[in-house]
């Protein structure tokens, strides 16, 4: 290092260090030679003066002869010894790839290296400080360094990171390099305070390259700065690019000289820089931008922001596709499960520790009709009826006491069932599950919620099936032997009929009898309609002529309190039906529409034709398309609540009071249509009336005309009942078989008598049996019932006419025919007319054998 006095400020222009350190070292040269030859002639003379002796004059010139000759060599000697010292100091100093200076208390420099009069461009006594604040920007990089200096005059070390830019022109000092001339080179300035015997206030300053932290090179961190996962750029504090690693590199897809040229900038990395400068306390404001690769779409990062007391600035990114990725099926995850939660047919409800409902999802708050907001912290057992909530609340504790153990595999074990309170009064099965809080010791209970209202009504009407069917057979049973008498009480009073005419004191008493055994034939039939067991006796009708002859009917029905009005559709088709039974539905709606006005009100009937080209679905029901005839029954009546309207079609189910109805009445009605082939629909709200529609399969021309031919037969054989032929009836109610003989040989047959099938088998196989036209049999008997000797007779006489007579359904016992022939049925109870008519028609027309 060359060290040289200080000079006033108005020095001239700086001395080159080389003459500084030439000067230096002649002064030294001086000084060591100058002071053996002083002490020598100091000596000499003492010498003289303390001996004061003339003789010894010569003896003392020599010795002082010698001592300067020793002297003078020990002189050069030691000179020799520290230029060469010297030397070795100035070369060190010089390797050193750092610019060193000292500066005095001051702050002026006192001495230099070259590396730091390459980097100033020149050295004279200026402040250190000023020196190189001339060669960094101005602004920051400027205030830094005087802050540098400051710090050390306090006797305190410092250090800051600024940039220079170097002198392409040559020119020393020549302008200030703020203009942009030359390449930004980034430089850290360390100072500290020096300690020099007699000297105080001294102080080091040493300018190193490559910024805050070690240089990407031959350092042996290089693959920590280049292989890291995140992307890391040094900037300074203006915001421009120094340093990035290869990561960072290949994310914008440029190399990194090209990268640290010194003339990009923070926003040349950004795919949409902001608005207004940017410097990088405002870019990692930002926490996340998106960097602008040259190969790929722009890359979303995160932005970590490390500030440095040098001033530079090292910014670390985070890619966050990878992440975002992450976050994406996070969020997908999260909205699975969602739809899980919220669409689950299932309730789920977190019950706390406290049996207090924490979360719920929709379907429970649908079971409970209420809202979560009304419900959440409330206890769970008051969202139960009151009956059930003891039993829920003593199988939860258990649960979350561990007293009830999980079921096989860790299901949720046995349910509760219990009723909610809610006005649909949904029955659940409550499954119930214990959870623990992961470390933050809050526990709880999971609830799965099942509806089983439908389960339970699909039980219920199980139930009620099974008691139809129960109450089915025994109706068909007791309708065998009920109808067997009233067969016998109607054929009988048609028989004294036929000899008291009217006038007679007799006549109104057998009408008495003949009316009451007809009530007690249409309790039976009512009985097996809604059953759909009722046999029926279709007709082509025109439902406004059956409504027209019934309106005298409806009105006495309905009272005076009620408005009856019937609007009729123009060309109102025809229907198959059984007029009796189509009259009983009608009847049937209009007692339940009058039950419904109590205050009175209006009651309408409508009649029209529907054609659609859709299937029609109402509630459970689906009507195909085609051509139907519709009957609507509208009343202004209280209406029909929402939770009855699926039971209203249910056996003995009525909301009247005990012993105002059988709740036999609509159920009635629905199997009377749908046997007919029709459906029928309700509507209805409570408070404003309802509306039963009923939908009848409407005739095309063809099936009218073929069954214009038919019904003229029948009404021609209705004017003459007489016949001859002969006739096997076969019965073993011997009042109904002696009623049915005498009937029939009053019509002109031929009639023989059997009280079994043994005995009409035996008959048919003898001399007369040949002669047998006709055989009329019970269906039900002992031993041998009517199919089975049917069968039998077929071997011998397969062209043999048969008329089944029962209290049974027609259907219930065709599926009994094992041959499948086609056969009359007459269903009792019968009458005289009915018995003589359905045998004319039959001995007249073809025989009906065959599939």
């Amino acid at each position: 290092m060359a060290v040289f006095p200080s000079r006033p400020s108005s020095a001239p222009s700086a001395t080159p260090p080389e003459n500084l350190a030439g000067g230096a070292a002649r002064a030294g040269l001086a000084l060591v030679t100058g002071v053996p030859l002083l002490a020598a002639a100091l000596f000499l003379a003492a010498s003289l003066s303390w001996w004061g002796l003339p003789d010894r004059t010569a003896s003392l010139a020599a010795i002082a002869a010698g001592a300067f000759l020793l002297m003078a060599l020990l002189g050069v000697l030691w000179l020799r010894q520290v230029a060469a010292r010297t030397a070795v100091l100035r070369a060190v100093v010089e390797a050193v790839p750092d610019a060193l200076a000292v500066a005095g208390a001051d702050g002026r420099l006192l001495a230099a290296n070259g590396a730091f009069a390459a980097l100033a461009n020149a050295v004279d006594g200026r402040r250190v400080v000023d020196i190189l604040a001339h060669h960094c920007r101005e602004g920051a990089d400027s205030q830094r360094l005087h802050e540098l200096e400051e710090a050390v005059r306090r006797g305190e070390g410092g250090e800051a990171f600024v940039v220079f830019v170097d002198d392409s022109s040559g020119q020393a000092g020549g302008g200030h390099p703020a203009g942009g001339v030359g390449r930004p080179a980034p430089r850290l300035v360390v100072v500290r305070p020096l300690v020099a015997a007699g000297q105080a206030g001294l102080s080091e300053w040493r300018v190193r390259s490559g910024g805050a932290i070690p240089v990407p090179g031959s350092h042996p961190w290089r693959e920590l700065w280049d292989l890291a996962p995140l992307g890391v750029m040094l900037v300074d504090g203006a915001g421009t690019l120094l340093r990035v690693n290869l990561t960072l590199a290949d994310w914008l897809g440029h190399t990194r000289d090209l990268l640290e040229d010194g003339s990009r900038h923070l926003r040349d990395l950004l795919a949409t820089p902001p608005l207004g400068e940017l410097f990088p306390g405002r870019l990692a404001g930002m926490a996340e931008v998106e960097l602008a690769a040259a190969r790929a779409a722009p890359l979303r990062a995160s932005v970590l922001h490390v500030a440095s007391s040098s001033g530079g600035s090292l910014i670390f990114l985070g890619d966050l596709t990878r992440e975002t990725a992450r976050e994406e099926e996070l969020r997908r995850a999260e909205q699975r499960f969602q739809r899980f939660f919220q669409f689950a047919p299932t309730g789920f409800a977190f019950v706390d520790g406290e049996f207090r409902l924490a979360e719920c999802n929709p379907t429970f708050l649908t079971m409970a009709d209420l809202r979560l907001g009304d419900v959440q912290g409330e206890p769970i057992a008051s969202l139960f009826q009151p009956e059930h909530r003891a039993n829920l609340l003593a199988r939860l504790g258990e649960v979350l006491e561990g007293r009830q153990p999980a079921g096989a595999g860790g299901g949720m074990g046995t349910p509760v069932e219990a009723r909610l309170r809610g006005t649909s009064g949904a029955v659940v099965h409550v499954y119930s599950r214990r959870f623990d809080g992961e470390g933050d010791g809050d526990r709880g209970l999971i609830l799965h919620l099942v509806d089983m209202t439908a389960q339970k009504n699909l039980e219920a009407q199980f139930v009620q099936s099974q008691k139809m069917q129960a109450i089915g057979q025994l109706a068909g049973g007791v309708a065998h032997d009920f109808n067997n008498l009233l067969t016998a009480m109607i054929g009988f009073c048609d028989l004294l009929l036929l000899r008291h005419k009217p006038g007679d004191q007799s006549f109104s008493d057998i009408m008495q009898i003949k009316q009451n055994a007809n009530r007690a034939a249409n309790l039976v039939r009512q009985l097996l309609a809604f059953s759909r067991q009722q046999t029926l006796q279709p007709r082509v009708l025109s439902i406004t002529d059956v409504l027209a002859e019934l309106s005298n009917l409806l009105r006495r029905l309905i009272g005076e309190n009620i408005e009856l009005r019937m609007l009729h559709g123009r060309d109102t088709g025809l229907v198959r039906v059984d007029q009796g039974q189509l009259e009983q539905v009608i009847i049937n709606l209009v007692v339940n529409a009058r039950d419904a006005m109590p205050k009175g009100g209006r009651l309408t009937i409508v009649t029209g034709n529907l054609h659609t080209t859709e299937p029609i679905r109402h509630e459970t029901e689906e009507m195909p398309p085609g051509d139907w005839v519709v009957v609507e029954v509208i009343d202004t009546g209280i209406g029909i609540p929402p939770e009855n309207l699926q039971r209203i079609f249910e056996p003995f189910f009525s909301t009247k009071e005990v012993g105002s109805g059988t709740g036999l009445g609509l159920s009635t009605v629905y199997g009377i249509v749908r046997q007919t082939g029709g459906f029928v629909f309700v509507e209805s709200k409570p408070g404003e009336g309802a509306k039963f529609s009923i939908h009848l399969p409407r005739l095309d021309e063809k099936a009218l005309a073929q069954a214009a031919p038919a019904e003229e037969s029948k009404d021609k054989a209705a004017a003459d009942l007489t016949g001859m032929g002969t006739v096997l009836l076969v019965e073993d109610e011997d009042a109904v078989r002696v009623f049915g003989a005498r009937a029939l040989r009053n019509k002109g047959y031929t009639v023989l008598e059997a009280r079994s099938g043994e005995e009409a088998l035996d008959l048919l196989q003898g001399e007369r049996g040949g002669d047998v036209d006709l055989i009329v049999t019970d269906v039900v008997m002992p031993q041998m019932d009517g199919p089975t000797m049917i069968e039998q007779v077929r071997r011998f006489r397969p062209d043999v006419k048969v008329i089944f007579i029962s209290g049974y359904a027609e259907d219930r016992f065709r599926h009994s025919l094992k041959d499948g022939a086609v056969v009359d049925f007459l269903p009792k109870p019968f009458s005289l007319k009915q018995l003589a008519a359905k045998v004319k028609e039959v001995m007249e027309g073809a025989p009906r054998t065959g599939a």
